[in-house]
């Protein structure tokens, strides 16, 4: 209650207002028997009275009138709140997914928070409307209901209090069965909207591999699963309506046997035997709409743990503790000393090893090395995208954990190795860079990453919409458009993560060429698999196993770096058997 009680409490109103009315609609309900036993018993059968039974009438009429009144403003009410305390919940977790540090995001799989967002909210919308409508309604339409059958006759009402716990004991058991059923049909929801995340943004991959059927097969696997999952834990469901079904009917027979005996015997009159069924229908209506709410409650359960493990997550990475958190990046000078690093805290071997190394605020640093050598992992910890384990790492001179995290990434610009862009028009997608740049700076950064040229070519220009994902661009295209995006930033701090890999060389060149002249205060790092894209870098590290095996200008390596020299001579003894 911690977690949602501050939802609740923007909505209270809504909260009180619910359940209330339809308290005044249960009232007319519990009334409305008695009303029409007095007008059956009194009115026609003894008195033949027509004043006292128009009378009965229009209390009656207006009974009805409120309890409409009421079970309508209940639900709107109830409704009201369900709605807008899910909508509050939804854009809290989706927030708190903001918060996340990669590691964070990597503990959740993408398909479980998707599922976590949608089906889960959902269940709880669903479980607080159907609860504030018949948590109140239904106990006080028991409570009222055995209240006024005892009023009536209380040896013939006395039938339904053996039935009443024998219902509830059956309704304790399919819950607590029920529950961890319903767990495992979430866990399999996630696992299924992971498969088909998966398979329709790699649907490229798989139509250029010819994996249709695999992959067909492995999401009819998950598919299944999820049947399987579903079934189990709705064969106890069904069971709850025909077992508070056949209670109702064996309740309602006893009823009738015993009253119609009371009847004959002169001991009780038609209209009172009436109410006291419609009571007993009522009663026992009551427990069925319990049990409905207590058998959705426990998948609700499942997923209120599901939503408060994002919400209750903390979040790796801080600034809580910085301490300079209004300092901005303004050189962009950098430096590591000693720093280690490993995704996964229990393996012993670490991903970067010992890493020390500086560049100076508008320097250019090339990074090469072998696939897996920690490239990536090296430039992600200058944002703290991820933290390092030990060691330190400065910018301009202050360790990036004293400045706050907004402040830092908005000095730092990256083109991450895997080129995303949104959809919406190119434009848009550029402003994420500044959204309040003018077209012209745009169309000047635009052409400092070599991409205005193909922009003008479309038919929409930088109206054009994009596909989800940058689909309807190449691959270079996409490249180009990233950085463009990094530059319209303007940022101390520019990290070009291989990201001119699908560009050809004279584009790149290009490239590089620009980059001298838009960013010549800005500090440059640019991990590339082509020695041609850091050949005039001020400094390279050249990085094997996680550690630095080599560092100097391209020059300074060529003479004394064996591991640097083996992946020049292997690219241009390439170039030449091409040429």
């Amino acid at each position: 209650m911690k977690t949602y009680g501050r939802f609740i409490k923007r909505y209270k109103l809504f909260f009180i207002l619910g359940p209330l009315l339809m308290l005044t609609e249960v009232g007319g309900e519990i009334v409305l028997p008695k009303l029409m036993a007095g007008m059956v018993d009194e009115g026609i059968l003894t008195l033949h009275n027509m004043d006292f039974i128009v009378r009965q009438a229009i209390t009656m009429l207006c009974c009805i009138l409120i309890q409409v009144s009421g079970g309508i403003g209940g639900h709107y009410f109830s409704v009201r709140a369900a709605v807008n305390f899910s909508s509050d919940i939804r854009e809290e977790v989706f927030s708190k997914i903001q918060t996340f540090s990669f590691k964070n995001i990597d503990e959740f799989s993408t398909g479980s928070l998707v599922t976590r967002l949608t089906n889960d909210v959902t269940q709880v919308m669903n479980i607080t409307r159907m609860g504030l409508i018949m948590a109140v309604r239904s106990p006080a339409m028991l409570v009222g209901g055995v209240i006024m059958a005892f009023s009536i006759n209380a040896r013939l009402a006395s039938v339904m209090l053996i039935m009443i716990p024998l219902l509830a004991l059956a309704i304790f058991i399919i819950m607590r069965m029920a529950l961890p059923r319903f767990d495992y049909m979430q866990k399999s929801i996630d696992n299924l909207n992971s498969k088909t995340q998966e398979n329709i943004t790699n649907v490229r991959v798989i139509k250029s591999f010819v994996r249709r059927s695999f992959e067909v097969e492995k999401f009819n696997a998950a598919s299944s699963r999820l049947r399987d999952r579903t079934l189990s834990a709705m064969k106890l469901v069904v069971c709850t309506m025909p077992v508070m079904t056949l209670a109702m009917n064996i309740t309602t027979i006893v009823v009738l046997w015993r009253g119609g005996n009371l009847v004959a015997g002169n001991e009780m009159l038609v209209g009172s035997l009436s109410a006291i069924v419609q009571y007993t229908t009522q009663i026992l209506s009551s427990l069925m709409m319990v049990s409905m709410m207590i058998i959705a409650s426990t998948r609700a359960i499942a997923s209120i743990r599901r939503i408060s493990e994002v919400i209750n997550t903390e979040p790796d990475l801080t600034d809580t503790d910085a301490k300079y958190p209004d300092k901005t990046v303004t050189r962009g000078d950098i430096e590591f000393k000693n720093v280690y690093f490993k995704y996964y805290k229990k393996l012993k071997t670490s991903i970067l090893e010992d890493i020390t190394f500086s560049i100076e605020g508008g320097k250019t640093l090339g990074i090469v090395g072998s696939t897996g050598a920690g490239k990536t992992s090296l430039v992600q910890l200058i944002p703290r995208l991820y933290d390092a384990d030990k060691g330190e790492i400065l910018i301009d001179g202050v360790n990036v954990r004293d400045y706050s995290l907004y402040n830092l990434r908005e000095g730092v610009g990256m083109v991450l190795q895997k080129n995303v862009l949104f959809s919406g028009s190119i434009e848009k997608n550029l402003r994420w860079g500044n959204k309040n740049a003018s077209m012209d700076m745009i169309r000047e950064n635009a052409e400092y990453a070599q991409a205005d040229g193909f922009i003008t070519g479309f038919g929409d220009g930088y109206n054009m919409e994009l596909g989800q994902g940058g689909v309807n661009v190449s691959g270079g295209q996409k490249q180009r458009l990233c950085i463009a995006r990094a530059l319209l930033k303007n940022p101390k701090i520019l990290i070009l993560d291989d990201s001119t890999s699908a560009v050809d060389t004279a584009t790149e060149a290009n490239i590089r060429k620009a980059f001298k002249t838009a960013l010549k205060d800005t500090t440059k790092i640019i991990i590339a698999q082509r020695i041609s894209s850091i050949i005039d870098a001020d400094k390279i590290l050249v990085l094997k196993d996680g550690r630095i095996v080599g560092e100097g200008t391209h020059n300074e390596l060529l003479k004394d770096n064996d591991e640097y020299r083996e992946i020049y001579y292997s690219q241009t003894d390439r170039e030449k058997e091409v040429s």
